[in-house]
C-alpha cells in the first residue's frame, strides 16, 4: 500500500483492517479499468473523499459488468442477489461481498448517496433486456432510465445534501454526451460482443449497416456517420460545461478535467475516422497529464487564495476537485 494511499484512507476514518483492504481493493479496480479517470481523481481529489469517491465508482463499474456479463437469466439473477445485499447493507445488515462493503460504509459517511444508490438499484434492470435502439428517442430513454441514475451516483456523492437548482438537469446534458462518445468510441468492443450502441434510424441516415461497421469497411457513409455521432457528443459535452460550475468548489478540478478528458478523446476519436471501427481511441497522454496537473495546480491557487498563507492551503491535504 502507498503512502499516499495509506493516508487518504487514514484522513477518511477508514481505520479498520479489513475495510481498509476492502478500499484498497476499489481503487485497484477503479486504476485498471479506467486509468486516466483514476488520475484524475488521484489527483484532483481530497484524501477525505479519494476513498468514497473510488468506492462508488467501483460499485458503477461492477454492476455493470454484471448487467452485461452471460446470458440474460445468469446476469438478472446475479444482478438481483448483487442488489439484495446492497439493501441489506443500507438496513444494517451485515455484508459479506467484500466488493460491497466499502459503498455500505461510503453511504455511512455520506448519507444523501443512500438515496442515489435506491434509484440506481431500481433503474439498472433496464440494461438487461437492452436490445439496440431502433430510434433517438429510444437511445434518450435509454439515458434517462439507466445511464443518468448511474452518474448520478458521483455526481450525487459529489455535491452532498444541498443540490444545486439545475444540477440534475446539466448532469443530464453532460452525461448525454459522455455516453455518445463512450458508444462511438467502443463500437468496435461493442459489436464483438453482439452489441450494437448506435440508434438504427441513425445508420439509415447515412446508408450504413451493421455488417459494414462489423467489418470496419471504411466508406464514405461510415466515416459521415462517426463524425455525425462523435459531433453530437462534443456538443453535449460542450453544453454541459456549466456542471463543473454548479458542484461544491473542492470538486470543481475534477469536473473540468473530467470534461476536458472527454473533449481529448472525442479529438483522437476523429482523428482516427473508420480505424475507429477496429478500436477505440485514447485521449493523448502528454495532453491528458497537461489537463490535470494545470487543473492541479489552480486548484491550489484558489486554495491559498481562499484560505490565505500560512494555513497549509496547497499541500498534499488541501481542497481540490473530485472523479474517475
Amino acid at each position: 500500500m502507498g503512502l499516499w494511499w495509506g493516508r487518504a484512507l487514514d484522513a477518511a476514518r477508514i481505520d479498520a483492517a479489513e475495510l481498509r483492504a476492502d478500499y484498497t481493493r476499489q481503487r485497484r479496480i477503479v486504476a485498471r479499468y479506467r486509468p486516466s479517470g483514476y488520475l484524475a481523481t488521484r489527483l484532483l481529489v481530497r484524501p477525505e473523499h479519494l476513498p468514497h469517491l473510488l468506492a462508488v465508482t467501483a460499485f458503477m463499474h461492477l454492476s455493470d459488468t454484471l448487467l452485461d456479463s452471460g446470458p440474460r437469466p445468469e446476469r438478472a439473477a446475479a444482478f438481483a442477489r448483487w442488489a439484495t445485499q446492497v439493501r441489506e447493507g443500507m438496513a444494517g445488515g451485515t455484508v459479506e461481498h467484500p466488493d460491497l462493503r466499502a459503498l455500505v460504509h461510503t453511504m455511512t459517511v455520506h448519507p444523501p448517496l443512500r438515496t442515489y444508490v435506491t434509484d440506481f438499484l431500481a433503474a439498472a434492470p433496464a440494461d438487461l433486456d437492452f436490445a439496440g435502439f431502433a430510434t433517438e428517442a429510444d437511445y434518450q430513454s435509454y439515458v434517462d432510465a439507466y445511464v443518468l441514475p448511474a452518474f448520478m451516483l458521483i455526481a450525487g456523492l459529489l455535491t452532498g445534501e444541498d443540490t444545486p437548482a439545475g444540477y440534475r438537469e446539466a448532469c443530464r446534458t453532460y452525461i448525454d454526451g459522455s455516453q455518445r462518445l463512450d458508444f462511438a468510441n467502443d463500437l468496435a468492443e461493442d459489436l464483438a460482443e453482439g452489441r450494437l450502441n448506435l440508434p438504427q434510424e441513425t445508420l439509415d441516415a447515412y446508408a450504413v449497416t451493421r455488417a459494414d461497421l462489423e467489418s470496419a469497411r471504411d466508406t464514405p457513409g461510415t466515416r459521415a456517420l462517426l463524425a455525425h455521432v462523435l459531433g453530437r457528443a462534443r456538443h453535449s459535452l460542450a453544453a454541459g460545461r456549466p456542471l463543473a460550475d454548479l458542484v461544491p468548489p473542492e470538486g470543481r478540478p475534477l469536473f473540468r478535467a473530467m470534461i476536458g478528458i472527454e473533449d481529448l478523446t472525442a479529438e483522437a476519436a476523429q482523428a482516427k475516422g473508420a480505424a475507429l471501427l477496429r478500436g477505440p481511441a485514447r485521449p493523448p497522454l502528454p495532453s491528458t497529464l497537461k489537463l490535470l496537473f494545470s487543473e492541479r495546480a489552480r486548484a491550489k491557487r484558489s486554495a491559498v487564495t481562499t484560505t490565505g498563507p500560512g494555513t497549509g492551503a496547497g499541500t498534499a491535504g488541501s481542497r481540490s476537485g473530485a472523479r474517475p
